[in-house]
Formats: structure tokens, sequence, C-alpha cells
């Protein structure tokens, strides 16, 4: 009987690190934004601080980009990546939209 092995692509020990600290970074920033994006939100901290948090969010999008690179994703792939975080970038806002909308409607 002949056994038949589907070879999986494997990543050289070498790209490891890269990959494994891209992929955190993309957590981190992710965090970073949406930590400095609610503080503002809620007044602890002033607005001004509100381009570092899209700065965190652009250094999300750059690491998960690159990290998608580096696992070779198709290029399909990579555009919805990117789209996501589109979305990602426009949720916080549009939920924060919302909760004042709906304070201002009860509160008549």
């Amino acid at each position: 009987m002949v056994e038949h092995y589907i070879r999986r692509p494997e990543i050289a020990l070498d790209d490891f690190l890269p990959i494994f600290l891209t992929s955190s970074f993309v957590l981190i920033f992710g965090l970073f934004y949406v930590g400095v994006y609610t503080l503002v939100k809620m007044g602890k901290l002033k607005s001004y601080y509100m381009p570092l948090g899209y700065t965190f969010w652009a250094l999300q999008t750059y690491c998960l980009y690159s990290f998608s690179s580096m696992i070779q994703s198709e290029p399909f792939t990579q555009k919805a990546l990117m789209v996501a975080m589109v979305g990602y970038l426009l949720l916080p806002h549009l939920y924060y939209y919302l909760t004042v909308r709906a304070e201002e409607r009860y509160e008549q």
C-alpha cells in the first residue's frame, strides 16, 4: 500500500521570528488604536491624542500587509485584509456615533 502525504508549505526557521513579530504587532497596535480612541471619546485623554491612535492604526495595517506578504498570501486575500482594516478604522467611529445618537434620543 502506497501512502500519499500532503506536502504543506513550511516556514523556514529564519522566517519564523519576523512572522511571529509582525503578527504580534498587528494585535498590539490594534489594541493601542482602540485604547487611544476609546480614551479620547471618554474624555480621559485630550483630543489632540487622536492622531496618535490613527498612527497606531496605520502601523497595524502596515504590519498586517507585511505579514500577509511574508506568508505568501494570494493577492485577493491581501486585498480582503486591507478592506477589513478600513472597516476596523471605521467601526469605532460608527459605534460611538450610534451611542451618542441613542443617548440623545432617550434624553428627549
